[in-house]
């Protein structure tokens, strides 16, 4: 209970942005300037400063890194696969596919935090490193190709992996931001969770979820069960010690990242659709999350 009450604040924002954009003055043309600025300014700062927080020790940790890549290409693989299946239209399955495989990392330092400590902040953050610019790069595709944009230039200038592959390089090279910077960056991304939350809660309409009730079951099954199960299958068969084994428990059973919405909106995606998955990924979590640290305290 006290891993799924994480979650609940991140829940309540979307409620809250979803009652002030219907009921209040504050309605959709004010949540597109807002979209705009998460986009382009909020989460590339956000990711910046996370990935450079944490020195990256690949040597010591290459079995995790591994166990990360591998649970990430996995949910890469069963997503992409899903656009050969009938029931699910391109232009819904090129907004979703981000759902089954994205993950919200503000979320992942809360709870690694609460339940493997400082160790366990080091390695989230190994993870978070090397697997964001991935999963940047796999959710441009298919909105991308669907969107008949060059893909090349599209990575090129997207802000979010413009952001997460600097960090990356920046870590790598040693390289240490000064104090001033460093506080500006963690304010600045520091709005980018509420605000994008909110910003998904004004733009949802799970009514949505309906037109395509298959792909939306088929994406958040890969999000909350096969992935959790494989995290759980690598924690012990890599021989990951406790801390790992529980931080990529964790990365495994994550909602979906709320910037999932932002991205498939500024990409001309169905936004509407990715808001209502972000929504119930966020709710499923809840469950998720708490189940699958059960279930690898029972395994030990």
């Amino acid at each position: 209970m006290t891993h799924a009450l994480v979650l609940l604040p991140d829940f309540v924002l979307i409620v809250l942005g979803f009652l002030i954009c219907r009921h209040t003055a504050l309605d959709r043309p004010v949540w597109e300037a807002a979209e705009r600025l998460v986009y382009y300014l909020l989460f590339p700062a956000l990711l910046f400063a996370a990935i450079v927080r944490y020195p990256l020790q690949l040597g010591s940790a290459l079995p995790l890194a591994a166990a990360g890549w591998g649970i990430t290409l996995l949910g890469i693989a069963l997503a992409y696969a899903l656009a050969r299946w009938p029931a699910a239209p391109a232009g819904m399955h090129a907004s979703g596919a981000q759902v089954a495989f994205r993950f919200n990392s503000y979320v992942a330092l809360a709870v690694v935090e609460r339940v493997a400590g400082a160790p366990g902040l080091a390695s989230i953050a190994l993870v978070i490193s090397l697997v964001v610019p991935l999963c940047n790069v796999a959710a441009v595709w298919p909105l991308a190709r669907h969107g008949g944009h060059g893909y090349v230039r599209e990575l090129s200038r997207n802000p979010l992996i413009l952001a997460t592959v600097s960090g990356l390089v920046f870590n790598l090279l040693g390289l240490t931001l000064p104090e001033l910077a460093t506080t500006t960056l963690h304010r600045i991304g520091a709005a980018a969770l509420p605000l994008g939350l909110m910003a998904v809660g004004a733009g949802l309409r799970l009514g949505a979820l309906r037109e395509v009730p298959g792909l939306a079951t088929a994406l958040l099954a890969i999000r909350h069960v096969v992935l959790p199960v494989v995290a759980l299958a690598c924690a012990f068969a890599l021989g990951l010690p406790p801390v790992q084994q529980a931080v990529i428990v964790v990365f495994a059973a994550l909602p979906t990242a709320s910037s999932a919405y932002v991205l498939a909106v500024r990409m001309g995606g169905h936004g509407a659709y990715v808001a209502g998955l972000v929504t119930l990924s966020t709710l499923l979590g809840m469950l998720s999350l708490p189940l699958a640290l059960i279930a690898l305290e029972t395994l030990r």
